[in-house]
């Protein structure tokens, strides 16, 4: 079974951090791309961060770069996000998704953690 299960989610006020995993199962993980999307309501989706298979030069949209910092554990299976200095703005379900293989399509997908800032 697929499993990209999304954690570290929460509450936290601004100008705080937290660190989110998303922990893969049931597939192909060190081999692909794998990044961080968010959603807020009312707003399309973004994409946050993205990590290739080898872990350099990671991509960051241009609203958190210099805060937030994607990395992988291709042992684990596992993504992280750490995000610092949050804003209100920030304010998010995050979503992990795995590359394709093919462009820059992602099929696989998590079911997301809340991150909420207050201000």
């Amino acid at each position: 079974e697929v499993q990209l299960v999304e954690s570290g989610g929460g509450l936290v006020q601004a100008g705080g951090s937290l660190s989110l995993s998303c922990a893969v199962s049931g597939l192909r993980f060190r081999d692909y791309a794998i990044a961080w999307f968010r959603q807020a309501p009312g707003k399309e989706r973004e994409g946050v961060s993205c990590i290739t298979s080898s872990g350099i030069s990671p991509y960051y949209g241009d609203s958190v770069k210099g805060r937030f910092a994607i990395s992988r554990d291709n042992a684990k299976n596992t993504l992280y996000l750490q995000m610092n200095s949050l804003k209100p703005e920030d304010t998010a379900v995050y979503y992990c998704a795995r590359a394709s293989g093919l462009g820059s399509s992602y099929n696989y997908w998590g079911q997301g953690t809340q991150v909420a800032v207050s201000s």
